[in-house]
């Protein structure tokens, strides 16, 4: 019987029909899956869209509040000289209107607030590391019509951080919506604020880049079609209500004569650094010394916007060029039509208003004081330089330009989106490498003084620790009852075990994180640890379940895992 087996093996063979039909099978499963993806993804891009037109009418009525307010409370008929308006006004008007306004945020901000602070943009920074691109609805509706009020009524910061927060709110409420999950989430979140920034700002490039570089924190290319899809849509809506018109017009003067100029503009981004070191911890310590104030006195927190609102007053009866977002005086510092002590002071005053302002829980954000301060401080050094060596240096015009771009930068932490919003704010592509040096030197000295930018430092403050990258946060995701192995589980040790290591105070809350049970694993070198809920009434401690060090881990380097996937795909 020696043919048999050939003849089993022939018959067990596939023949070319069965091979044909199976590469057939195959292909229909692969194309069945190409057009399910790119039906998802032509979805996706509209839903952008969808997102981006929102954010972008969302980022204009709230531009077109803050000036209908501003033209109620102080009649000024165009916004853009209201600084100048404000000198012809009663100094008792200058001085109650912040007050009455910063009365509205503090009674508005007690009520729909559980800490009575404004969100911006690092709580969506937060929200696209820790909460799947999510942020909060009812605290960041009070917080952006708290920040309208305090922008409307004289109140020193900007208007763009309210509003990249609310973007962020649309594109929340979205996800919820349509289930989305992480990465869908983040690059909803991305698109929001994309279009924000664009339509603030009539910048699609840098609004683009913004979103990537300091929300979503990474370059992904999956990313980078849907946020440009949004970004291209709220720069629409800027433009049909507005014109292509840039926001400051530069005076004649500004191309770079002479090479032998770059090394003024290194020591102008030191500087500029520097001064947004000044401008970042100014806010801290503002925003430290009145909650000490606070707590001393005993005062309701409503009171806290209120009392800031009377000191930004008070200051804006000799100053008034610190109310409100401050374009006016951003621009004459462009134009080169303030002399040097004016610049100076007019600096040193603004950084003490806006950190009154955001101490004092006003509300706005940190971009259009960054700009005008960085605008000042250029002006001034470009004074200076001009004047000590005339014969090979161009206009003081131009260091206003590349110092605006310095400070903002280092003050935001996005070098490479500010350096854009410049451009495509100003309208000037031709100064691009004096702004660049200084915008590379001041974010470099800044990020060695602190947290990175302004908004990783507030996070940093609240104990979240995104500056030091997702392997020292990731482990905040996590709750221990999500990882743990309840009583009930077989895999769970013995309770005599574990009874006896919580009368040795070695236990873990499960409702804390693994950022909290780590330290013991590595304190007391155990396999596992209880894991318990504490009595409100100072009872023992009931008996929840175990952590076991190994699934902390598995649930950490999935996480990691997961984040170099979305980070590289």
């Amino acid at each position: 019987m020696p043919h048999e087996p050939d003849a089993m093996s022939d018959a067990s063979r596939p023949t070319l029909k069965d091979r044909f039909d199976t590469g057939l099978r195959d292909a229909r499963a692969a194309w069945g899956g190409v057009v399910a993806k790119t039906r998802w993804q032509i979805r996706f891009w509209f839903i952008a869209l969808a997102i981006g037109i929102a954010a972008g009418f969302a980022s204009l009525l709230f531009r077109r509040g803050i000036e209908g307010l501003q033209t109620l409370l102080y009649g000024v008929e165009d916004v853009r000289m209201l600084n100048s308006f404000a000198e012809s006004l009663p100094w008792y008007w200058i001085l109650l209107i912040p007050a009455v306004g910063g009365l509205v945020v503090g009674l508005i901000l007690h009520r729909f607030t559980p800490d009575g602070r404004v969100r911006a943009v690092a709580d969506v920074i937060e929200g696209a590391a820790l909460a799947e691109g999510r942020v909060e609805t009812r605290a960041g509706i009070a917080s952006a019509l708290a920040s309208l009020i305090t922008l409307g009524s004289g109140g020193s910061s900007g208007r763009e951080g309210p509003v990249v927060h609310l973007a962020a709110l649309i594109s929340s409420r979205v996800s919820d919506w349509i289930k989305a999950d992480g990465i869908t989430g983040r690059d909803l979140l991305g698109c929001a604020v994309a279009a924000a920034v664009s339509a603030s700002f009539n910048a699609p490039i840098a609004g683009a880049l913004f979103a990537l570089e300091v929300v979503l924190r990474h370059f992904a290319v999956h990313a980078f079609a849907p946020i440009v899809i949004a970004s291209a849509a709220g720069t629409v809506i800027n433009r049909l209500e507005f014109g292509d018109m840039t926001e400051f017009m530069l005076g004649d003067g500004t191309a770079l004569e002479f090479y032998q100029e770059m090394p003024a503009f290194l020591i102008l981004g030191i500087l500029s650094g520097l001064i947004a070191v000044v401008f970042i911890r100014a806010t801290f310590i503002s925003e430290r010394v009145a909650g000490k104030i606070q707590r001393r006195l005993g005062v309701p927190r409503w009171i806290r916007p209120a009392a800031a609102g009377l000191i930004l007053g008070a200051i804006a009866i000799r100053f008034p060029h610190i109310i409100g977002v401050g374009y006016e005086t951003t621009s004459d510092a462009l134009t080169g039509q303030l002399v040097l002590h004016e610049a100076i002071v007019f600096a040193m005053v603004k950084t003490a208003a806006a950190a009154i302002t955001l101490g004092g829980r006003m509300g706005g954000g940190v971009f259009s004081p960054s700009l005008m301060i960085g605008a000042l401080t250029g002006l001034a050094f470009g004074l200076i330089a001009t004047e000590i060596f005339p014969d090979i240096s161009g206009s003081e015009t131009l260091y206003a330009l590349a110092g605006m771009g310095a400070v903002a930068a280092a003050v935001l932490g996005a070098p490479i989106s500010t350096t854009l919003i410049v451009f495509e704010l100003t309208g000037d592509w031709q100064t691009g490498l004096a702004v660049m040096v200084a915008v590379s030197m001041s974010t470099a000295v800044t990020s060695k003084l602190v947290h990175r930018s302004f908004f990783l430092t507030q996070l940093e403050h609240r104990n979240i620790h995104l500056a030091a990258g997702p392997q020292a946060y990731l482990l905040c995701m996590f709750r221990v009852s999500r990882v743990m192995r309840p009583m009930d589980s077989d895999a769970a040790p013995p309770a005599e075990k574990l009874l006896t290591l919580v009368e040795q105070g070695v236990y873990v809350e499960g409702r804390s994180t693994l950022e909290r049970a780590m330290p013991i694993f590595e304190r007391t070198g155990l396999d596992f640890v209880p894991v318990v809920a504490l009595s409100p009434s100072d009872g023992p401690p009931a008996l929840e379940g175990a952590l076991y060090h190994v699934d902390a881990l598995k649930a950490y380097n999935r996480a990691l895992a997961a984040t170099a996937a979305e980070e590289h795909s």
